[in-house]
């Protein structure tokens, strides 16, 4: 039996994009909370995200998902959500889209045996917009759109 190639996907891209923009604190779902009940991520805040859309290349391998970006944050010792921590992790991805020595990058290591991929550009299609109707008292921020434009190194 041959060992399947395996390639980059949106989601390992923007993880390990995310990763290197605010800390390991990025995933497609939020992690379960602690044996307390209470969030492992309360410190620092996470991020999440989902494709949302784009393309891809039918010429070259070059591909454009746009990722739909949650920024999570929560205040373990008051019901009032952290508005401001929120806001700065939508703020902190936002200014490494502008940020020369970030993006582009040339190689970008993915996990698992993944191969590398090379981060073209990224840049979001929407400003952070705070969303209220969280019934657990969480904040949270969303970036409409994140793109970033890569494609996979050649091994």
């Amino acid at each position: 039996m041959t060992t399947p190639v395996l390639h980059a996907t949106p989601e390992l891209v923007t993880t390990a994009w995310l990763k290197a923009v605010v800390g390991d604190r990025v995933a497609t779902t939020l992690p379960k909370p602690g044996s307390d009940g209470s969030p492992s991520w309360a410190d620092g805040g996470f991020v999440t995200h989902v494709v949302a859309g784009g393309s891809s290349s039918i010429y070259v391998p070059l591909r454009t998902p746009v990722m739909g970006v949650s920024c999570w944050a929560v205040n373990l010792d008051s019901q009032k959500p952290p508005w401001g921590q929120a806001a700065n992790l939508a703020e902190t991805i936002v200014a490494a889209c502008l940020d020369h020595d970030n993006v582009p990058r040339t190689r970008l290591a993915l996990p698992g045996g993944f191969p590398d991929v090379q981060i073209k550009s990224a840049y979001t299609v929407g400003d952070p917009r705070r969303i209220t109707d969280d019934a657990s008292s969480y904040a949270r921020y969303d970036i409409p759109g994140l793109v970033i434009v890569w494609t996979e190194v050649p091994s």
